[in-house]
């Protein structure tokens, strides 16, 4: 299954790419509108999910570090020992390894993660995550991933609850 590697290297490749591109044209905190309730908007995030210990004094950096290489290694042995016809959750494997991937990227070289992503959501009230914090195209792979993941346990546990059915 190693052939999913190739996604991990087009997330990583076009998540590196956008954020190139972003810092080349914003200046930090500046605000584009693209559609109503999703903007580009360069930030920079010291911190891991939700700016989650962003304020820590720097030794976040590299915890950070430390925590997605050992995902990223226990993910491509995962995915390397998956069997043919596991492709849902390979390619949700592979998402996840780009995503992880870019953003260690950013960590390592930059002290912090490029996030320029911007959406409103005006469904939710504002004091609620209004708008959603910024993310970029690391982390969508990261949570589309995680989504795959989930979905592919869900059909494991019907899979195994029909067979005990029988």
């Amino acid at each position: 299954m190693k052939h999913w590697l190739w996604l991990s290297v087009g997330v990583l490749a076009l998540d590196q790419v956008s954020k190139w591109l972003v810092l080349a044209a914003l200046a930090p905190y500046e605000v584009v509108e693209l559609v109503p309730n999703l903007n580009l908007t360069l930030m920079f995030n010291t911190g891991a999910a939700f700016s989650l210990l962003s304020d820590a004094g720097g030794w976040q950096r590299w915890l950070f570090t430390a925590f997605a290489l050992a995902v990223t290694l226990v993910l491509v042995i995962w995915l390397l020992r998956l069997k043919p016809g596991e492709g849902w959750l390979a390619a949700g494997l592979a998402l996840i390894i780009g995503g992880a991937v870019g953003n260690l990227i950013d960590r390592v070289l930059l002290g912090h993660v490029v996030d320029f992503i911007q959406v409103y959501l005006p469904f939710i009230p504002l004091a609620l995550f209004n708008p959603w914090p910024s993310f970029n195209v690391a982390d969508s792979a990261i949570s589309v991933g995680v989504a795959m993941l989930i979905i592919e346990s869900l059909r494991g546990e019907r899979g195994l609850d029909a067979g005990a059915e029988r």
